[in-house]
């Protein structure tokens, strides 16, 4: 049974929303057993500042980091008239400021874009994904990309990295000061024990959890831009078409020339290649299955 694009998107943003509420439950947790473990809140709420300074800082220049890492030139436009086109033609679709576009040296097909709000955005794309396209299935790209932008997923994954580096400070800190004989406080209580025990776990455990989050809301945000730039073009088969030989080239290729894990999350594949991430749990995935992706498009009625 085919359904509706509307549909798929508010799910995906639904889905995107709850994990952010699970992951600000879990810093909240977090945060009380360790308050109640330790008698000096002042060093916690250093962690918090320093941790949000510092990723804060991150999504500031997130879109030259990205641009530098990938080795990404700016795209001539007497040599790439068509796809500035393309981008305009998208970006007043989408209500949006035509974002910067930008050429990654590589002949492994992918995209991504960047930038910290929508006045400050930019699309890159491979050559390699210049060539393989035609111009259906690279305009359901630009327009998937045009849709990270419009909803504002830079702000999304970036609130994400906050609460995830949060969590481990937090966790770095219980282990260090217990290590080191930094534990005072609620000991002599009778639920002192307790609250220890399950510090303890929540210093293993709690990172793990929040990495696993981070990545959910990553892969949920790909989900809603599919949805959204099939929206914009009004023809879902040309992104499905284009993811179909994304995958394609990529088991047949490998990885991208500069694959950074810090930056995998912004492509719109992964730039490490389909068989390496065929091989990782799909939760430890930065990506939804290309298969998986494929299919939602396919069911959709514009």
């Amino acid at each position: 049974m085919s359904s509706s694009a509307y549909t798929h998107q508010d799910s995906s943003n639904s889905k995107t929303w709850l994990l952010m509420l699970s992951f600000v439950g879990l810093v909240v947790g977090i945060g009380f057993v360790f308050s109640q473990v330790f008698n000096n809140p002042v060093i916690l709420y250093g962690a918090v500042a320093f941790s949000i300074i510092m990723n804060v800082g991150s999504y500031w220049f997130s879109d030259k980091v990205a641009i530098a890492s990938s080795g990404a030139q700016p795209a001539d436009e007497d040599q790439y008239r068509e796809l500035h086109r393309m981008v305009e033609n998208l970006s007043i679709t989408a209500g949006i400021p035509k974002p910067r576009v930008y050429i990654i040296p590589d002949q492994v097909p992918n995209a991504f874009a960047t930038g910290r709000n929508k006045k400050h955005a930019a699309i890159a794309v491979t050559q390699g994904l210049l060539q393989i396209l035609d111009r259906a299935e690279l305009e359901g790209v630009i327009a998937h990309e045009m849709a990270h932008i419009r909803n504002q997923d830079m702000l999304v994954s970036t609130m994400a990295v906050v609460l995830a580096g949060f969590i481990s400070l937090l966790a770095d800190f219980f282990l260090r000061a217990t290590l080191f004989g930094g534990m005072r406080g609620s000991d002599d209580s009778r639920g002192g024990g307790l609250f220890i025990l399950i510090g303890f776990g929540l210093a293993v455990l709690a990172p793990i959890f929040g990495t696993l989050l981070r990545l959910a809301v990553s892969r949920s945000r790909e989900y809603m831009a599919d949805a959204s730039g099939a929206l914009l073009t009004r023809y879902p088969e040309g992104l499905a078409s284009a993811l179909e030989k994304i995958h394609a080239s990529s088991q047949r290729m490998g990885p991208m020339k500069k694959a950074h894990s810090a930056t995998a999350h912004l492509f719109i594949a992964n730039p490490f290649g389909a068989r390496i991430g065929k091989t990782m749990s799909s939760f430890f995935a930065t990506h939804p299955p290309a298969e998986e992706r494929i299919q939602r498009l396919r069911q959709m009625d514009m």
